[in-house]
């Protein structure tokens, strides 16, 4: 298995304190996790509640985002690290980044959720199974990236990033599904657009997970894979 750890610089300080920023940016991961399960409950039950929690705990996305790449520049600053140990602080910068992203996708499907909610409109159960299949895999992918970011691990990391094409096909399905509800009960539009929007929102995630994965992939290997195909990156990671 092609693994490499971030700890391996022949300074001490220098592992000490990049093991705390993959600490730090696991921590944000969870966070983020914890945020988009939230808001895909939010929505599906119009949780006016739940969706609030969200909102109000994106700025702490936001600061961690900040303070973890504060660590990295002082890292950079003090370390000067090159060859693994810089694509390795490069690594994080670009992953907190996406992680981040994630976190301002989990607010939008919240506040869908909040007007939802305010309207008072309610959608049949069947109408959310292709949107919790969704959004249930985008769950898998982003624990999944970042179990693989905490491993450094490259063949973990492609494995997940292959998940993003099925996110996009759940979108397409979403998409066809909420068509067909809009011709079959036109007062449900306003809801089927919300939902048309959630959809998208969980498809960006699905985009960002895999960016996460590309990281750790260039990590390891060393070879920027960012807009490559899956081939591409099967290529790499297996060193065809």
């Amino acid at each position: 298995m092609n693994k490499q750890r971030v700890d391996g610089h022949t300074s001490q300080a220098y592992d000490a304190e990049m093991n705390q920023v993959v600490n730090h940016v696991l921590e944000m991961g969870e966070l983020v996790t914890q945020q988009v399960e939230k808001a895909l409950q939010a929505f599906i039950h119009s949780d006016s509640a739940l969706a609030q929690q969200v909102v109000e705990k994106d700025h702490l996305v936001n600061k961690m985002e900040v303070d973890i790449d504060n660590e990295c520049v002082q890292i950079l600053v003090r370390r000067q690290p090159a060859a693994g140990d810089l694509r390795a602080v490069i690594a994080v910068i670009k992953t907190i980044k996406d992680v981040e992203r994630i976190g301002d996708q989990a607010k939008r499907i919240a506040r869908l959720a909040l007007k939802a909610s305010e309207a008072d409109q309610m959608m049949a159960p069947k109408e959310f199974n292709e949107f919790q299949t969704m959004g249930s895999r985008v769950l898998e992918m982003l624990r999944g990236a970042m179990q693989a970011f905490r491993k450094m691990d490259a063949e973990d990391a492609l494995s997940v990033a292959l998940l993003d094409k099925q996110i996009d096909n759940d979108y397409e399905a979403i998409l066809r599904q909420n068509m067909t509800y809009m011709l079959e009960d036109p007062r449900n539009i306003t809801r089927i657009v919300e939902m048309t929007w959630a959809g998208r929102a969980i498809e960006r995630i699905g985009d960002h997970a895999r960016n996460i994965c590309e990281y750790t992939i260039y990590f390891v290997k060393g070879q920027d894979v960012r807009h490559q195909d899956d081939a591409v990156l099967e290529a790499t990671v297996k060193g065809r």
